[in-house]
């Protein structure tokens, strides 16, 4: 499908923030993951604005959003949406997001219940589970680390070839060369201090969202993955919770199509309620 697509730029409080749009009706909006930007969205949106108004933006200080010099945060992020929202005059709408953006629309459903008629979370980030601290612990290690070291381990690239330790060490490097590309989810998700980042954790208002919920989960994804989705699941009063038995953890590259019909499907069953 040959989707017309519009690429729109607004000045907000803490910066430009960059969106692409497509389709007419009712207003969906759609929110990235950590480590990408809207274009990951592209595809959702070629078949949703048959029916939907749609929005992707970059969150700010991701792909080509402005990347101003502030203290990044989830509640940051709210905020900005809101403005954005205010801004296009946009009353009511339907939050998708998908990892680091389902975190973010669930926050927002918490805050401005008012305006989201319906989430549709893919692999939601933004609850804590067993174990997590140490994962979390690990990463900030990754990013701490001084880039000498990794120019070291590169350089010394045919010694550990010869020792049987080059793969364990790439799986070792990257993460970390990922998560440069990213710096503000870098930020958000491994630089913050540990009492701010668990005070924007969900686990503990998740039983207060009014609005009804989407869950969508890749049945072969990380078990981290999973339990934050049931966690998800089993907190939300409202809630529907989808695993899709074939997918791993890029629901949005390998299942896009499986996706997008449950994405149209929720949305057109309760816009019917609403009428």
């Amino acid at each position: 499908m040959d989707t017309l697509f519009h690429n729109s730029r607004r000045k907000l409080s803490q910066g430009l923030l960059f969106w692409r749009e497509a389709g007419k009706g009712t207003p969906v909006i759609l929110l990235h993951g950590a480590w990408n930007d809207s274009s990951q969205w592209v595809s959702v949106i070629d078949s949703l604005s048959c029916n939907f108004h749609c929005f992707a933006p970059d969150l700010l200080g991701f792909g080509e959003s402005e990347n101003p010099n502030i203290h990044y945060s989830i509640d940051l992020q709210v905020e900005c949406l809101a403005e954005f929202l205010q801004a296009l005059k946009l009353e009511k709408v339907y939050l998708v997001g998908h990892s680091l953006g389902g975190w973010i629309a669930a926050s927002y459903a918490l805050k401005y219940p008012e305006q989201v008629d319906g989430l549709v979370l893919l692999s939601p980030e933004g609850v804590k589970i067993a174990g997590q601290e140490k994962q979390w612990q690990k990463m900030q290690r990754l990013v701490k680390y001084s880039p000498l070291i990794f120019k070291l381990l590169q350089l010394l690239r045919p010694l550990t070839k010869i020792l049987g330790l080059h793969t364990k060490i790439q799986q070792y490097l990257q993460p970390r060369k990922l998560m440069l590309q990213y710096p503000t989810a870098c930020q958000l998700l491994f630089q913050r201090q540990q009492p701010e980042l668990e005070a924007e954790l969900l686990q503990n208002r998740l039983h207060l969202i009014e609005v009804p919920a989407l869950i969508l989960q890749g049945g072969k994804d990380t078990p981290d993955a999973i339990t934050k989705s049931q966690t998800y699941a089993q907190l939300i009063p409202k809630v529907e919770l989808k695993i899709i038995s074939h997918a791993e953890n890029d629901l949005l590259e390998s299942c896009v199509g499986v996706v997008t019909e449950d994405i149209q499907e929720y949305i057109k069953e309760r816009c019917s309620w609403v009428i």
